[in-house]
C-alpha cells in the first residue's frame, strides 16, 4: 500500500454509488416515520364517545388545533415522494454501470452463435459496422466501439485467450483505489465555493444549531418545567410550610410559563386591557391585590383570574380569554406534578435537617388535590356528581331527599336503573343513556397492600428501626360492574373524611387544625408510666421521621442492660437476651438446608426483578372524561404513606401513570426505632377524577429489634444516651394517643 495514489472519480459512476446508499439511509426510515397516515378510527370506539356538546366542541377543537396540517402532510407527501424518485434513478443508473462493466460478450455484440467461424465473424462485422458507424445516419460511437473491441476479441488469439480468462480482451484489470465524489470538487477553480460550503455548515449552522438546542435544553427540567418557576416553587413552600388551597392556586398562575418574557408562546392583546377587569369583577377571593412577586404581577393575575373561571366553569370570549385558558389549562397538569415534587424534596431536606421548617402533609395533598379539579373545572367543595355530562347544579336536588343522600359517584352507580331513571326524569332518553355510559367507563379501583421485611429472615415481623416495604396492588375495573349492585361496600374516601374533620366530628381544636404529634404537646401533668413517652417539657429532644428515601445518618447503638420491676418491687438486671439469641441463631442456621437457601435466593431474584420492572413507566392507562381540559388526558394516580396523627409524609408520593388492569407499587420506609403499635394511612389520589380518592388504616407492630451478639461493649455509653427520658418515639403510637385523650 505504500505510495498507493488515491484517485477521484472522473466518470461519476462511484460517486453515485455513494449518493445512493446515503440516500437509501435517510429515506427508508423517513417514510416509515414521517409518511402522514389517516387516522381510523374504530366504530366502536365513536359510539363509546360521548356525544354532550363540551365534548363534542372539545374534539372539534383538537382537529382544528393545527391550522396548517394539511399543508404540512402535503409537503412531507412531495419530499417524500421526490427522494423516492431519485432513489430510482440513481439505482437505474448503477444498473447500467454494473451491466456495461460486467456483461462484456462479444458473441452476443456480434449477433452470431458460440463457436461460429471466422468467416461467419468478419462477415456479422462488416454488416453491422455499415449501420453502427459514426459517419452512416444510423451510426452509434458507443455501439461501433463495442462492436470492433468484440470482432478484436474474436479474431486476436492473444485478446481472445484474456477474454475467455479474464472475461476482458484487455487482461486483467489494475486494482485502483479512489474517492467516491467527483473530481470537480478538488479543481482548482472550485475550492473557493467547496471551503465556502465547508465553513457554512461547520463553522456557522452546526454550531448555531447545538446552541440553540443547550441554551433551550437548560431552561428546562425533565418535566418540560422552566427551572427558574421550579425554584419559584422551592421558595414560596419553604416560606409557608402549611399551604392553602387558594394559595397554592395563586403559585400556580404564577408560573414562569404564562409570562411572555419566559415564553414566546404566550400571546398579549391589547383587548386584555378590558376583559381582564370585568372578569375579575365576577371573581370573588381572587386577592388580585397581593403585594408580592410575582404574584402581583399582570401575567400572574391574569392567569389566576383564567383558572378561577375555569374552576367556576364561567364561558369566555372564544376569540381572546378562552384560547388563553386553553394555553394555561394545558400546561397545568405538568406544573402540578412538579409541585407536588417540590414539596416532596422539602420534606426530604427537612427530615435531614438541612432546613429548619418541615412541610405539612396538608400542603402536598392540596397540590395533589389542585390536579382533577383543573381537569374536571370544578372546585373541590362541589360535588363529584357535576362531572358527569348534563347535570347541573339544579339536578343535584333530587340526589339529596329524606328517602336517599347520594354523595359521590360511586352511591349514584350502585341505584337501581328505574331509581337512577327517577332521579334524573327531566334528561331525555339520549342524554341519560350518554351520562351512564360516561359512568360505566370511570374507574372503579380495588386498593389493597401487603406489609414485608424484604431484607429480614422473618418477613412478616416488623423490627424497630427495619425498612418496610409496602406493595401496593392497584386493580382498575369500570364503575359499569356496580350499576344496581346495593350491596357492594363503599370505597373509604379521604374526601369525606377531610369533611368530618370540617365538621367538627373528628377535630376538637378547630377546623384546619390536625392533631398535634405526642411529641409537641407540653401538657403540666406527667405521663403514665411507659417506655415509649416524652416528658411535656422535652419537646427540644424530638426526633423527625426518616423514611427510605430520607438522607440517613449512621448512628452507633450501644449494648444497653435493661432494668424491669421484680414481683417483690426490687429492681433486678435482666441482660439483653444475647446468650439466648446466639442459640437461637445457630440453630436456625443448622436447619437451613441448601434448598431453602435457593428458594430464599430465587424469592428475592423475582422481588428484584419486580422492581426492575416498574421502573420503566409508560404513560398510557385510560382516557378521562374531561370536556373543560382542552387535551386528551390519560389517568394517573398518586400513592403514598403518611401518618394522620403526626401529619408528616412516610414516602414519597408515587406516580402510577400505567395502570390499564392491574399495578403493583413499592412503597419503602423506615420502621420506627421503638417499639409499639403505630398505626399509618395508605393513600391513593386520582390526578383526573374528584371522589376517586382513597385511603386504607395500616397497623404496623413494631417489635424490638434483636441485638447482635457481642462479648464485650464496644462503645462507651454516655449520660445523654442512658437517659430514659430522651427516649420516645418519632410517630404517635396508638396506645400513647389514648393516653393522651384520657
Amino acid at each position: 500500500m505504500g505510495g498507493q495514489k488515491f484517485e477521484y472519480d472522473e466518470s461519476g459512476s462511484t460517486f453515485f454509488y455513494f449518493v445512493l446508499s446515503f440516500l437509501g439511509l435517510i429515506l427508508i426510515p423517513c417514510t416509515f416515520y414521517y409518511w402522514p397516515r389517516k387516522k381510523r378510527e374504530d366504530p366502536d370506539v365513536v359510539k363509546e364517545q360521548c356525544q354532550c356538546p363540551q365534548c363534542i366542541k372539545k374534539r372539534a377543537l383538537l382537529q382544528n388545533s393545527e391550522p396548517y396540517r394539511r399543508l404540512k402532510s402535503l409537503l412531507i407527501k412531495l419530499v417524500l415522494i421526490g427522494g423516492w424518485a431519485l432513489l430510482i434513478f440513481l439505482a437505474y443508473k448503477v444498473s447500467q454501470f454494473d451491466y456495461e462493466m460486467s456483461n462484456f460478450d462479444p458473441y452476443e455484440i456480434l449477433g452470431v452463435p458460440l463457436g461460429s467461424s471466422q468467416s461467419e465473424i468478419k462477415r456479422a462485422y462488416h454488416q453491422l459496422s455499415r449501420v453502427l458507424h459514426p459517419d452512416k445516419k444510423t451510426g452509434d460511437e458507443k455501439a461501433f466501439m463495442m462492436l470492433t473491441k468484440a470482432y478484436q476479441a474474436l479474431t486476436d488469439d492473444e485478446a481472445r485467450k484474456n477474454w475467455e480468462r479474464y472475461g476482458n480482451p484487455d487482461g486483467p484489470g489494475a486494482m485502483s483505489f479512489g474517492i467516491a465524489l467527483p473530481a470537480w470538487i478538488v479543481e482548482k477553480e472550485n475550492s473557493i465555493w467547496v471551503l465556502g460550503l465547508y465553513a457554512l455548515i461547520f463553522m456557522i449552522a452546526l454550531p448555531t444549531a447545538v446552541g440553540m438546542w443547550w441554551y433551550h435544553s437548560i431552561r428546562f427540567s425533565s418535566d418540560k418545567v422552566l427551572l427558574d418557576t421550579t425554584q419559584m416553587y422551592f421558595y414560596f413552600f419553604h416560606k409557608t410550610p402549611h399551604m392553602a388551597l387558594k394559595r397554592v392556586i395563586m403559585i400556580l398562575a404564577a408560573s414562569l410559563e404564562y409570562d411572555k418574557r419566559h415564553n414566546s408562546q404566550v400571546v398579549e392583546r391589547q383587548s386584555d386591557n378590558e376583559e381582564v377587569p370585568l372578569l375579575i369583577r365576577q371573581l370573588p377571593n381572587l386577592n388580585e391585590k397581593c403585594k408580592e412577586m410575582p404574584l402581583c404581577r399582570m401575567y400572574s393575575i391574569k392567569a389566576r383570574a383564567i383558572l378561577h373561571a375555569h374552576l367556576s366553569r364561567i364561558p369566555l370570549n372564544p376569540d381572546t380569554l378562552d384560547r388563553d385558558r386553553q394555553f394555561i389549562v394545558k400546561k397545568c397538569p405538568y406544573l402540578i406534578q412538579e409541585m407536588v415534587s417540590c414539596v416532596n424534596q422539602l420534606i426530604m431536606l427537612a427530615y435531614a435537617k438541612r432546613i429548619s421548617r418541615l412541610p405539612t402533609i396538608e400542603t402536598i395533598e392540596n397540590c395533589m388535590k389542585l390536579s382533577p379539579m383543573i381537569v374536571q373545572g370544578l372546585w373541590e367543595f362541589k360535588s363529584p356528581l357535576l362531572q358527569l355530562p348534563y347535570l347541573t347544579e339544579d339536578h343535584l336536588r333530587y340526589f339529596a331527599t329524606k328517602k336517599r343522600h347520594i354523595k359521590n359517584l360511586q352511591q349514584f352507580a350502585q341505584l337501581p336503573a328505574d331509581e337512577s331513571r327517577a332521579i334524573l326524569k327531566n334528561l331525555s332518553d339520549f342524554e341519560y343513556d350518554t351520562l351512564m355510559k360516561v359512568l360505566g367507563k370511570m374507574p372503579l379501583i380495588d386498593f389493597s397492600f401487603r406489609c414485608e421485611v424484604i431484607d429480614d429472615e422473618h418477613t412478616n415481623v416488623v423490627t424497630a428501626g427495619a425498612i418496610v416495604t409496602v406493595t401496593v396492588t392497584l386493580e382498575r375495573k369500570n364503575m359499569r360492574e356496580l350499576f344496581g349492585d346495593t350491596n357492594a361496600a363503599e370505597k373509604p374516601s379521604i374526601r369525606e373524611e377531610e369533611e368530618d374533620q370540617e365538621n367538627g366530628e373528628g377535630n376538637t381544636e378547630g377546623q384546619n387544625q390536625a392533631k398535634r404529634p405526642i411529641w409537641a404537646k407540653q401538657g403540666k401533668k406527667g405521663h403514665k408510666g411507659g417506655k415509649n413517652k416524652y416528658k411535656g417539657g422535652n419537646v427540644k429532644h424530638k426526633v423527625t421521621p426518616n423514611p427510605s428515601n430520607a438522607p440517613k445518618v449512621e448512628e452507633k447503638q450501644p449494648v444497653v442492660q435493661k432494668k424491669q420491676k421484680s414481683t417483690d418491687g426490687a429492681e433486678s438486671d435482666v441482660e439483653s437476651g444475647l446468650e439466648s439469641d446466639e442459640e437461637k441463631f445457630s440453630s436456625d442456621d443448622e436447619k437451613k438446608t441448601a434448598e431453602d437457601d435457593d428458594f430464599e435466593w430465587e424469592k428475592f431474584q423475582q422481588k428484584l426483578n419486580k422492581r426492575e420492572k416498574l421502573e420503566g413507566k409508560s404513560k398510557l392507562s385510560h382516557g378521562v372524561h374531561a370536556p373543560y381540559f382542552p387535551e386528551d388526558k390519560q389517568e394517573y394516580w398518586w400513592t403514598y404513606i403518611c401518618d394522620r396523627k403526626s401529619r408528616t409524609l412516610l414516602t414519597a408520593p408515587y406516580h402510577v401513570t400505567n395502570l390499564v388492569d392491574r399495578e403493583e407499587v413499592q412503597l419503602k420506609f423506615t420502621a420506627p426505632r421503638w417499639p409499639a403499635l403505630y398505626t399509618f394511612t395508605v393513600c391513593l389520589r386520582s390526578d383526573s377524577y374528584m371522589g376517586m380518592d382513597q385511603q386504607l388504616d395500616m397497623k404496623l407492630d413494631v417489635k424490638e429489634a434483636t441485638a447482635i451478639p457481642t462479648v464485650e461493649a464496644q462503645w462507651e455509653i454516655s449520660e445523654s444516651e442512658s437517659d430514659p427520658n430522651l427516649q420516645g418515639s418519632e410517630y404517635t403510637t396508638d396506645t400513647s394517643e389514648e393516653e393522651e385523650d384520657d
